[in-house]
């Protein structure tokens, strides 16, 4: 195989239906079910398979007595071949909403602590200056909503960059962050006193997020520095609205941003317990792809939500 040539010269040669051809090499093991797939002949489809070989330089599928299976050349290429055509999808997509009189569509993953705030003030915003923009809207914490954006099913997170997440091909543009608090209920006991300590709290029954999300490793740190067990005790959950509704009508205790408790409707029946929590979540902020050119409508979905940000500062 020759070196790997430039990216002018892959950029004018490399076909979009070699790309296809690749794809369905990666999904039937078999050149001549990935032929029949895409609608050309077995030979041809060997032709095409040779000459994108030729062109990057590498081999991409290894033969195999019985199929084909993609070398790491080709894991490598089929993973861009996929956001080349999902990408292809989202300019089709846009174009029939900008055809229709829409300013298009965006998929948008946030956090559970700023989907009840931070989202709720900016998508209220922008559909009042952009009525048919259409929008879709994933609950979820970090890690799975990272994920989901590195595979294409979503556009932008609002939300923090996880521990192990590839950060190379991720963009992220800070927000803020965000002090922690442990809440009860209004009418729990220990809303009454006037200093607490982590041992005191220990026994309790507490309604944390799942693992492996930056809080719940958080609190965990947390219970370890103040060399106290964690809680045997946890509900998880990653829905702010029942942790709410399990402090309030329960004895349960719970973690949560500041901001969450001061934006809620029935504050009152809520208590932040004095107790000292020094540590902080990493930064929040909004996340996209770093090679994923950005849509109308994730431009305006990310303008509306710096502006309603700002305004909140």
């Amino acid at each position: 195989m020759s070196r790997i040539p430039d990216a002018n010269v892959i950029h004018s040669r490399l076909r979009l239906r070699q790309l296809r051809l690749m794809l369905a090499l990666q999904e039937f093991g078999s050149l001549r079910r990935a032929a029949d797939h895409i609608g050309m002949t077995q030979p041809a489809a060997t032709k095409m398979l040779h000459e994108a070989e030729d062109l990057l330089g590498v081999e991409l599928f290894e033969r195999l007595p019985r199929g084909m299976r993609s070398t790491p050349f080709g894991e490598t290429v089929i993973y861009y071949a996929r956001m080349v055509f999902a990408e292809l999808s989202g300019m089709r997509e846009e174009l029939v909403a900008l055809q229709s009189g829409n300013l298009g569509r965006v998929a948008v993953g946030a956090i559970p602590a700023l989907a009840s705030g931070l989202l709720t003030r900016t998508i209220a915003t922008l559909k009042q200056s952009h009525p048919r923009l259409s929008m879709s809207i994933q609950v979820d914490t970090s890690d799975v909503l990272v994920q989901a954006l590195l595979q294409d099913q979503l556009d932008i997170v609002l939300g923090r960059i996880p521990p192990g997440a590839r950060a190379e091909e991720l963009l992220f543009d800070s927000l803020g962050e965000e002090e922690l608090c442990v809440i009860a209920g209004a009418q729990n006991p220990l809303a009454q006193e006037k200093h607490l300590g982590w041992a005191e709290l220990q026994n309790m029954t507490w309604v944390l997020q799942q693992q492996p999300s930056p809080m719940r490793a958080i609190i965990n740190q947390v219970f370890h520095n103040a060399r106290v067990d964690i809680p045997n005790s946890i509900v998880e959950t990653t829905s702010i609205m029942t942790l709410l509704s399990l402090i309030q009508q329960t004895d349960m205790l719970g973690v949560t941003p500041v901001s969450v408790v001061e934006d809620y409707p029935g504050r009152d029946l809520l208590a932040v317990l004095p107790i000292k929590f020094e540590a902080r979540l990493p930064p929040y902020g909004l996340i996209t792809r770093r090679h994923r050119i950005q849509s109308s409508a994730m431009q305006a979905f990310m303008n509306s939500v710096r502006a309603e940000h700002a305004l909140t500062k």
